[in-house]
């Protein structure tokens, strides 16, 4: 599997030297064939996972901790107009 280093790294926004590519390219080349051994397993009927434990996350009360604050937030603002801060306007 021959990899084009530069052109990954272009991709990636990635500066890379021409002795770090060439150091890299052996490495990605190793790494995209173990992804292709990983994609040769036979999945069918595993049901996916997101942890390997049964566990389920805790539920908290759905209760409001922040009551509304809007007036005393506002209070210190130096221009409102229908309960919206009003700033200059810095595009012509």
């Amino acid at each position: 599997m021959d990899i084009d280093v530069q052109k990954v790294a272009m991709l990636a926004r990635i500066r890379l030297t021409d002795e770090e590519a060439t150091e890299l390219g052996p490495q990605l080349s190793s790494i995209l064939a173990y992804v292709d051994q990983l994609a040769a397993v036979d999945t069918e009927g595993v049901t996916p996972t997101a942890h390997p434990h049964d566990a389920a996350m805790p539920l908290r009360a759905n209760v409001v901790t922040n009551g509304n604050r809007r007036d005393a937030l506002q209070a210190v603002a130096p221009k409102l107009e229908s309960g919206l801060y009003v700033v200059p306007k810095v595009i012509e």
